[in-house]
């Protein structure tokens, strides 16, 4: 989902696009980052799987790239932020503990990524809510919100509770420049909030997906399990059949809860530019409520 258009306008809003980089070898990512720059000369940040076997090559390539972020998700940060530190490269970990977040710290972590349950894909144990409150109170580095954002309300309450700034996953599913196929933008402006369940069965840890008949058969699915990486795989091709294919039944919709909050597709610059504009009448609205100015 996350391709080289999508990033470079994310960008150019004036956001960090972030290209999904674990389902690349070593020469398509390199492709991939040309492709990035050739479109922006913004900076862009690169995702990748901590437990990944093959992240020692895909990290080879964003430092002789010079890619200026990398962004880890699923498993431990902790080498990744030590390689890429020399070559002043940012790491900032995507977590869902406190507890992680703050080894990630002590390891030289300049920022963390906190993303509670509401959010799809892998998901932890707490809300965003709880989550960046105690991240805020707890660490000393900065802390970006994830899970349940989708507006200027959602960035504003995020900064109330102490974070610096929002990652928005499934709100940008739903921009022009992203290339999914049209029945699952149609699918997500039809979904509530209620309507994303959390399976186990696809990688062996807590998937949020929009419910559909595959994940109907994954919740009640039992049995053994193959190794971590070979999920992954497979979990990359149910996902590739439902976001380039259309295939909403059988395909894995990852979307977090948040999708039932979306109802228009805007470019991204429109949805960027909606996220800073609005938070001055949010800010408005809640004076007068609480009798303020």
């Amino acid at each position: 989902m996350a391709t080289p258009r999508l990033v470079a306008a994310v960008s150019n809003a004036g956001g960090l696009g972030t290209l999904g980089g674990s389902t690349h070898d070593p020469p398509s990512l390199r492709r991939a980052i040309a492709e990035i720059r050739g479109l922006t000369d913004r900076p862009f940040a690169v995702n990748l799987l901590a437990w990944s076997p093959v992240l020692d090559s895909l990290l080879d390539v964003v430092i002789e790239q010079k890619v200026p972020v990398v962004s880890t998700g699923g498993g431990n940060p902790i080498p990744v932020i030590r390689r890429l530190a020399p070559h002043g490269i940012i790491c900032l970990p995507v977590l869902s503990s406190v507890t992680r977040a703050l080894r990630a710290e002590a390891a030289g972590a300049p920022a963390v990524v906190l993303e509670g349950m509401e959010s799809g894909g892998h998901v932890g144990e707490l809300t965003t809510f709880v989550l960046v409150r105690e991240g805020a109170r707890r660490l000393r580095v900065p802390v970006v919100a994830a899970g349940g954002i989708a507006d200027a309300a959602g960035l504003v309450a995020a900064l109330a509770l102490g974070a610096e700034g929002v990652q928005l996953g499934t709100r940008f599913i739903c921009t022009r420049e992203c290339e999914v196929h049209p029945r699952v933008k149609q699918a997500f402006l039809a979904a509530r909030c209620s309507d994303t369940v959390v399976t186990r069965h696809l990688t062996g840890l807590k998937v949020r997906v929009l419910r559909n008949r595959l994940a109907e058969n994954l919740l009640d699915a039992e049995g053994g399990r193959p190794g971590r990486w070979q999920l992954a795989r497979r979990e990359a091709s149910r996902m590739r059949q439902a976001f380039l294919e259309g295939d909403v039944e059988e395909g894995s919709l990852m979307a977090g809860q948040v999708v039932g909050l979306i109802d228009d597709l805007p470019s991204c610059a429109e949805l960027v530019q909606g996220l800073a504009e609005g938070v001055r009448p949010v800010l408005s609205g809640l004076g007068e409520r609480l009798g303020g100015p």
